[in-house]
């Protein structure tokens, strides 16, 4: 039987657009990844609200233009 640690390690369940992507954390604490930042940024942008943003009554129409681009 697997213990609970061993059966973590295998390889979550990602959105198809960050498909291979892995994250890792070197011996200096600095995060290393396999992908470029400016298009984790552009896939969070495009698929996650922003929580603080919400409250602005101007929101849903920078959304409407965030779509645009």
């Amino acid at each position: 039987m697997k213990s609970e640690e061993e059966s973590k390690k295998g390889k979550p369940k990602v959105h198809k657009e960050l498909s291979g992507f892995d994250v890792s954390i070197d011996t200096f604490g600095e995060i290393k990844t396999n992908m470029d930042i400016e298009k984790i940024n552009e896939f969070l942008n495009k698929n996650v609200d922003d929580k603080k943003l919400a409250e602005r009554e101007d929101y849903d129409e920078m959304k409407k233009g965030k779509k645009k681009k």
